[in-house]
């Protein structure tokens, strides 16, 4: 791998307003039929400006993101689409696509807008309306159910099933990262299961005081109804099915519909605003092509590499740590990867509630992907919106018991993209 050296941003650049939906499934309930994306971004954006005290004749560029608008919405160009739900039609703006990663790129494109002195004030942020597609017929607001056939319409071509089975289910290779932990350090089948088990219980722990999350059922009543008195006997039963040689399907990500936005703006501005500042220190950068073995363990050590020399910030500083883990295993082996607990023990952290939202060093506050959602490219964004809203310590009911000052959010998507990036609280 190319090892660059990154300079530190012409100027601070600060969060000052978020704004979010909720991650919904709008074809489950009849009252949120009909919903488009641009409804759903144009809520987000219109409650980042109202977060930060801002209207729209203030915000002088825009980002929209998305993860695969031609496939998910039938549109070529949606922030020109979008651009009147929040009253910036005609203003300049750019739409991106980088998968699951979108909206940690969403941050990235912002501050970079406002670290080289063209803006002072820019929305960012990410939208996908996850669990339906246009039926081809009718307008983008009515949608069908997603298939598997719609996703994978021919499984044998991208799982190379002589390879190896720690592989997972699809191209990114859902297991190789953990099957490498495993036996680097000795863990055993069901060591690695119950792991992951504790962390899909943690998230839901967190999910359940969560009004923004998708699965809010706590996984103690879902294990009475099937006859549980512990929801871990649940967890590692039956009834929860192995989908690759480790991950279950509560280890899955469920799709979701949903939009994030966030104000960004020069932080010696930043005081103009309503909310206290959360600066950007900086983002490290990597991709590597879904072919490369171990690509996500290589690319988030690279990323986590650049913002560390960029920053300065020591891994011991971390108070908090966002992953996108749509691969459940990502949450614990990123967070090794990139120093927040340590190497070869991160598991024995989760075993101990340490990771959790009221542990010591919490990781996915807002229920992580598996129980949050997954919005794809709205979900970076909602990473971003959690480690504000604990920064400033409005979390509400799932807020952590140290008030974060500096969190770092590592974002992964499309077997390719990888952004780490370091918030810190303006002093």
């Amino acid at each position: 791998m190319v090892e660059g050296k990154l300079g530190p941003y012409s100027r601070s650049v600060s969060i000052v307003g978020v704004g979010a939906t909720p991650f919904m499934n709008t074809n489950e309930d009849p009252e949120l039929l009909g919903l488009t994306e641009g409804d759903c971004f144009g809520y987000a954006a219109l409650a980042a400006m109202e977060d930060a005290g801002v209207e729209p004749r203030d915000v002088q560029y825009f980002y929209h993101g998305s993860a695969n608008p031609k496939f998910f919405n039938d549109a070529v160009t949606p922030n020109m689409q979008v651009a009147e739900w929040f009253g910036m039609r005609g203003r300049g703006s750019t739409h991106h696509s980088e998968a699951c990663c979108t909206g940690y790129v969403a941050l990235e494109q912002a501050v970079m807008a406002v670290a080289s002195g063209a803006y002072d004030i820019v929305l960012t942020g990410g939208v996908d309306m996850g669990t339906g597609l246009p039926d081809g017929k009718k307008p983008a607001c009515f949608r069908r159910q997603i298939t598997t056939e719609d996703i994978w319409p021919d499984l044998d071509s991208i799982i190379d099933r002589s390879y190896t089975r720690a592989l997972g289910g699809g191209n990114i290779g859902q297991d190789d990262w953990i099957d490498l932990y495993r036996k680097e350090f000795g863990l055993t089948e069901r060591e690695v299961d119950d792991v992951l088990n504790m962390m899909s219980y943690q998230g839901r722990r967190a999910a359940a005081l969560n009004p923004l999350a998708l699965e809010r059922t706590p996984f103690e009543e879902i294990a009475k109804r099937f006859g549980f008195d512990d929801p871990m006997e649940y967890l590692r039963s039956p009834l929860n099915p192995k989908t690759t040689q480790y991950l279950r399907v509560t280890g899955n990500a469920p799709a979701a519909d949903g939009a994030v936005c966030m104000i960004v703006c020069a932080t010696d501005i930043a005081d103009r605003f309503k909310q206290k500042p959360i600066e950007v220190l900086g983002i490290g950068a990597s991709c590597l092509e879904s072919m490369v073995p171990h690509l996500e363990k290589k690319a988030t050590a690279e990323a986590a590499r650049q913002v560390y020399e960029m920053t300065g910030v020591a891994p011991e500083e971390i108070d908090l740590l966002m992953v996108n883990d749509f691969i459940l295993s990502s949450q614990l082996l990123a967070a090794e990867e990139v120093g927040y607990l340590p190497r070869g023990e991160g598991w024995k952290y989760v075993m101990e509630g340490r990771t959790a939202f009221d542990g010591d060093r919490p990781i996915n506050t807002n229920g992580g992907r598996t129980s949050y959602g997954h919005a794809f490219g709205a979900s970076g964004a909602a990473d971003v919106y959690e480690a504000v809203k604990q920064m400033r310590g409005q979390a509400g009911d799932h807020q952590v018991k140290k008030l974060p000052r500096t969190a770092m959010l590592r974002g992964f998507g499309g077997g390719q993209n990888v952004r780490v990036s370091i918030l810190r609280t303006v002093d």
